[in-house]
Formats: structure tokens, C-alpha cells, sequence
């Protein structure tokens, strides 16, 4: 029996942590293969994805300017970790034979297209999996707020937030053992309590557009797909 999609057109919001599985630094590529195949499954059922990649693995731009380093250059080179991280799924994925597309902010045509929002839509079209590299390419923005400004142009019907944790706590679970996990918030509410999802701008910007946010395990195979067909995982986050 053939699984039902509740979504057509989602946008995967990857950190770069993710990616580096139980490593303390870089790319563990087995964790890598392991989201390919995931993305894989769920693209073969006729999802158009699209991927925002964080970079946090292999740089942190707001750490690094914490220590004195000018916050512009220290954000420009978080921007380069994302698309490393980029090219890296980009590889996972095209040897399981899936058709990928990495799209940058900051111009790099010997190694990636520059994102444009038509040709991003277009390659959605067609059944290619398009990774979202290098922020916003301006410093000062993350890439959850790069997410949520993607999500709106390419018309996501959902961010879908993957995470080391199975939703949204109260506090950190790991650090509090009656931390209190939600099923569902409104995005004010996420404002108000200062809960550590995504940053103001992006929550605001899905707010103003009535984007939804669905908070999830990422580390549990067949998360991914079972957040696109509908079951309900995670925490999500509407109005």
C-alpha cells in the first residue's frame, strides 16, 4: 500500500551538527549516507525538497566573533563550511542516484549554481533535490532565518526542523529531567518563552506568512518520512 504525502513541497533544515554525528568536529560519512538515504526515500514518493545545511560543524561564525574575530568575516566564513557540508550531501545523495543541485548565496560557479529563486523552483520541478548553501550571503543572519526566507520564496509548505531531540522542551532535556516536551505551540508563544527553536527573525518570518514549523528526531531512521506523511512527531509550531 502506497503511503500518503501530506505535503508536496517541504524545506529540511539541517544543522551542521547534524552531520557530524558522535565526531566532535567535521563530516562522519556514514551519518551523512544515513540522511541521504532518508532524503532519498522521500523524494522517490514525489516530494519536491529543498535543504537549508547549517555549517556549525565545521565553523561557528558567532563563536568565533565572541573571541575577537570582526563578526562579518567570522559569519562570511561560516557561509563556506555550509556549502563544504552542502557539496558533502550533495555527494551522499548522487551516488544513491539522486539528481541534486547545490545553489549558493555567495557565487562559487566553479563548484555550485548561484541561487536563483526561478531556476531553484524550476529544478524543484523537476524532481531535483536542491541543497541551499551559504546563507543569505550577508553576515548577521543564521541559517534558520536563511530557512525560513527559502521556505517562503520557493513556496515550502512546512520547514521541517531536524534536530538531536524528538521536539520542543521546555528546557534542555538533557540538562533538566522533568523538562516538559510540547505537541503544539503557537509562534508567539515560542517568542515569548525564549525557547531555543529557531532565532526571532525566522520565527517572525514564518509567523507574518503562516508558515507552519515541525520540530523533530532527526537521529531516528524514517523520521523524515514519517513527518511528510503526516504522522504525528515532533512538535509543530503554528498559529
Amino acid at each position: 500500500m502506497k503511503k500518503i504525502k501530506a505535503y508536496k513541497r517541504v524545506l529540511l533544515k539541517l544543522s551542521g551538527e547534524a552531520l557530524q554525528g558522535r565526531q566532535n568536529y567535521g563530516i562522519d560519512p556514514r551519518v551523512v549516507d544515513s540522511i541521504a538515504l532518508q532524503l532519498k526515500e522521500i523524494k522517490d514518493r514525489g516530494v519536491e525538497l529543498a535543504v537549508v545545511i547549517g555549517g556549525g560543524n565545521i565553523f561557528r561564525g558567532l563563536e568565533a566573533a565572541s573571541r575577537g574575530m570582526d563578526r562579518s568575516t567570522a559569519d562570511y566564513m561560516g557561509m563556506l563550511a555550509t556549502v563544504i557540508n552542502g557539496m558533502a550531501l550533495q555527494d551522499a545523495l548522487e551516488r544513491k542516484g539522486v539528481f541534486t543541485r547545490v545553489l549558493t548565496a555567495i557565487t562559487m560557479e566553479a563548484l555550485a549554481e548561484p541561487y536563483i529563486r526561478r531556476r531553484a523552483i524550476r529544478h524543484l520541478e523537476k524532481g531535483r533535490i536542491v541543497i541551499l548553501a551559504g546563507g543569505t550571503g550577508n553576515p548577521y543572519f543564521t541559517t534558520d532565518t536563511t530557512a525560513a526566507l527559502r521556505a517562503i520564496e520557493l513556496g515550502a509548505e512546512v520547514i521541517l526542523k531536524a534536530t538531536k531531540v524528538d521536539g520542543i522542551y521546555s528546557a534542555d532535556p538533557k540538562a533538566v529531567k522533568d523538562a516538559k516536551r510540547f505537541t503544539r505551540l503557537r509562534y508567539m508563544d515560542v517568542l515569548k518563552k525564549k525557547l531555543k527553536v529557531m532565532d526571532a527573525t525566522a520565527i517572525s518570518l514564518c509567523m507574518d506568512n503562516n508558515l507552519p514549523i515541525i520540530v523533530f528526531d532527526l537521529l531516528k531512521h524514517g523520521n523524515i518520512e514519517r513527518v511528510v506523511s503526516g504522522q504525528n512527531i515532533g512538535t509543530i509550531v503554528t498559529n
